[in-house]
């Protein structure tokens, strides 16, 4: 009888017990057998539980583990799942809010003033009886999104999660102001796409690398620039600026505009495009 021999890995989750093979050895049955009483005495012989026997995992080996778990949670798993739709939907509570739900993307540079316009824009809606929520990329980190970091992988999927969100927060009714720099236009896009309403309002802050390095307000470029922070979106990672944003904010004289200015600017336009009122 001929064998041939294939190469595969195995991961049992319990050990095997195994014999050598030569070359020229035919594999028995046997060997892949675990072992036996001795046939002489007919009785069973106690052994140690196979699990006893296991080496520790090391910890870097179950930070592995963790991290397959974590990322392979994005994908779609489910398929035997419907939509179920409840008899109060997004008309009836812009009604009860007197407002129209929508995202207002806010992009650009660090440094740009995203987060700074992000609360004025929301004091100013809270003060105008207008019920808003600000969606900050480093305080969903703190949460959220704390399990991804900074390579372009984990970007893109702390957008996919944030625009997820803030599509949610629009169906609610709420004026969703999102503060992030979202550096790559296709993942912008893509939360776009969840909005199919025009309820999507993109916010462009345009500032120069120039002007948001010299503010620097977190002391980021100049780690970057020390090589201490890698990948960092200006200075080794690349920005792409928005085609086709509702809003552009431009510095002026080489200085960022005010907070009160830009907000200004930003409130006019919900005006116009009526999300303010019912």
């Amino acid at each position: 009888m001929l064998f041939s021999f294939s190469r595969c890995i195995v991961c049992p989750a319990l050990p095997i017990s195994l014999s050598p093979c030569r070359a020229t050895q035919a594999p028995r049955s046997a060997d892949l057998l675990p072992p036996r009483a001795s046939a002489a005495t007919h009785h069973a012989v106690e052994r140690p539980s196979p699990l006893a026997r296991l080496p520790p995992r090391s910890s870097a080996s179950t930070a592995g583990e963790d991290r397959v778990l974590q990322m392979s949670s994005t994908v779609p798993k489910s398929s035997n799942i419907f939509w179920h739709d409840c008899p109060v939907g997004k008309t009836d509570r812009q009604k009860l809010l007197k407002q129209k739900g929508c995202v207002v993307w806010i992009t650009g540079l660090s440094g740009s003033g995203k987060s700074t316009l992000a609360c004025t824009l929301g004091r100013e809606l809270h003060t105008r009886g207008k019920l808003a929520y600000v969606l900050d990329g480093d305080n969903l980190r703190h949460g959220l999104n704390k399990d991804l970091g900074f390579a372009a992988e984990d970007r893109a999927e702390n957008i996919r999660r944030v625009g997820e969100v803030a599509k949610l927060f629009a169906d609610a009714g709420l004026l969703c102001i999102a503060s992030f720099i979202s550096p790559y236009r296709r993942d912008r896009e893509s939360c776009r796409a969840l909005l199919s309403d025009g309820s999507f309002i993109e916010v462009f802050l345009n500032m120069s690398l120039e002007l948001c390095e010299a503010r620097d307000p977190k002391g980021l470029y100049k780690l970057a620039r020390a090589g201490k922070i890698k990948g960092f979106t200006g200075i080794d990672d690349p920005y792409e600026a928005p085609l086709n944003c509702e809003i552009e904010i431009k510095e002026l004289d080489g200085v960022c505009p005010s907070p009160s200015d830009m907000t200004k600017q930003v409130v006019a336009y919900l005006e116009d495009k009526g999300f303010l009122h019912e």
